[in-house]
């Protein structure tokens, strides 16, 4: 199972739970499309830096980081290659 999987099952278990992996793109705005809201943001940071033993920094806090399952699937590729 790839990370973007992954990362997609968590956000239909978490927040989408009437919607099945092959309906939710991975370019979908989670965020405009108010699927997930601040407090959903923070569960979703957490998760990540929890699941793919990854440590979020101030900096890596920016909302396009985590807009997508597309954008997570990236910053996730990106931050594991920097952390080994």
């Amino acid at each position: 199972m790839s990370n973007a999987d992954v990362i997609k099952k968590f956000v239909i278990d978490e927040f989408l739970p009437d919607v099945s992996a092959a309906e939710l793109a991975d370019d979908y705005d989670l965020l405009a499309d108010g699927v997930i809201d601040s407090l959903g943001l923070l569960k979703l940071i957490a998760w990540v830096e929890d699941h793919f033993q990854l440590a979020v920094h101030d900096t890596d806090l920016d909302p396009n980081n985590f807009r997508s399952v597309g954008a997570i699937d990236k910053f996730v590729a990106e931050h594991a290659s920097t952390q080994v």
